[in-house]
């Protein structure tokens, strides 16, 4: 995308903000945008793993818009501006790629990401933000889905070898944590249960990232591929004339299990 077309964006979105434009545009907010920026976000996820350029050229636009749509909201407020946005997200990659801009020297992805946190660190105590003693969990958005929020805080504790070193002891701590949901169950206290399975898919992203899993990822294809099985039931029950709502369990199973076949 050029500048000219970055401006004409740009001009467009203060266009629609003017109390003459768009009166739903005029009366967003930052908050109420909150759901819309993940949604955009997701759909950029969804077409990236379908392998679909025309869905993801669209969707980055649509993303982008929203980086647009924030950045004018604050120049209304006399903030900062999309200009400021983009100046700032210049240096910092200028700065945290001393290997690339400067004079240092990394080898690897590895040295590059160890570099990456120790500039990080550095522009904090520079900005007054080691005034309190840091923990090395801090950065991480709480905002973040989920797995992914698990991620992250795994991620950053293992940086100062609060990790294991192998998937093996991983897989170890996922059937313990299953077995402690099974005893939780029997005690019918619900907030021990979901206490317990919390710790179960908490263990499970930890070997998730220890075999270089995106679990996010992998849920996700899971779901999907449930989905895509599931309507193939569906599909197959009609041709036979049956109503799931009427079938048994073990018939379900037997139409699930015929599916699969199929589909291998």
């Amino acid at each position: 995308m050029t500048t000219s077309a970055i401006s004409e964006l740009r001009a467009i979105v203060a266009r629609l903000r003017e109390p003459n434009g768009c009166p739903w545009d005029l009366e967003q907010t930052h908050l109420s945008l909150r759901g819309g920026l993940l949604e955009e976000a997701y759909e950029v996820v969804a077409a990236i793993d379908a392998a679909d350029d025309v869905n993801l050229r669209e969707e980055l636009g649509d993303l982008l818009l929203q980086v647009v749509f924030h950045s004018q909201i604050a120049a209304e407020e006399s903030r900062f501006s999309l200009d400021d946005v983009a100046s700032g997200i210049t240096e910092k990659l200028i700065r945290r790629h001393p290997h690339v801009f400067g004079n240092e020297t990394l080898g690897d992805p590895a040295a590059v990401l160890k570099r990456w946190d120790e500039i990080k660190r550095s522009e904090k105590q520079t900005a007054g933000a080691a005034a309190v003693v840091e923990s090395a969990l801090d950065g991480v958005p709480t905002g973040l889905p989920a797995l992914m929020h698990a991620q992250r805080i795994q991620k950053k504790a293992g940086k100062v070898g609060f990790d294991w070193d192998a998937a093996e002891p991983v897989i170890a701590k996922v059937r313990e944590e299953l077995v402690e949901v099974e005893q939780a169950v029997t005690t019918g206290n619900r907030g021990q249960v979901e206490d317990e399975i919390g710790d179960l898919l908490f263990a499970v992203v930890n070997l998730s990232r220890k075999l270089r899993i995106d679990p996010e990822v992998a849920l996700r294809r899971a779901t999907a591929k449930f989905a895509d099985r599931f309507q193939s039931v569906e599909s197959l029950a009609r041709q036979r004339n049956l109503s799931l709502s009427e079938m048994s369990l073990a018939d379900l199973d037997l139409l699930w299990d015929e599916v699969k076949q199929s589909l291998r």
